[in-house]
């Protein structure tokens, strides 16, 4: 289990691994975008990981790939329906406030 963090509201929720963060966010009733419900296909859900990387599961070909197409990516970018809670430690995400995919 991990803590998760949800910034900008600082909303903290306990997340059983295997989860992904789109669960988790939508489980701790933060709002966010997530139009192709869990496929990659859209990039709606982009959010910054500020911490805990290693507690997430790796960025997949699709998901890089979705990543490569969005404007404002950087090294903490992630796609919240592709990022899977691990259980090995506690994850702070940044929630953009806008749908940055197409």
């Amino acid at each position: 289990m991990s803590l998760v963090t949800i910034l900008p509201s600082g909303k903290t929720i306990d997340v059983v691994a295997g989860t992904t963060l789109l669960a988790a966010i939508l489980a701790a009733d933060e709002t966010i975008t997530h139009k192709c419900e869990g496929k990659a296909a859209c990039g709606t859900c982009h959010i910054y990981l500020q911490e805990g990387r290693k507690g997430v599961s790796k960025i997949g070909r699709e998901e890089n790939e979705r990543l490569d197409t969005i404007v404002g990516i950087g090294s903490k970018s992630r796609l919240a329906c592709q990022a899977t809670v691990l259980g090995t430690e506690n994850i702070k995400v940044e929630l953009l406030g806008f749908g940055s995919g197409l």
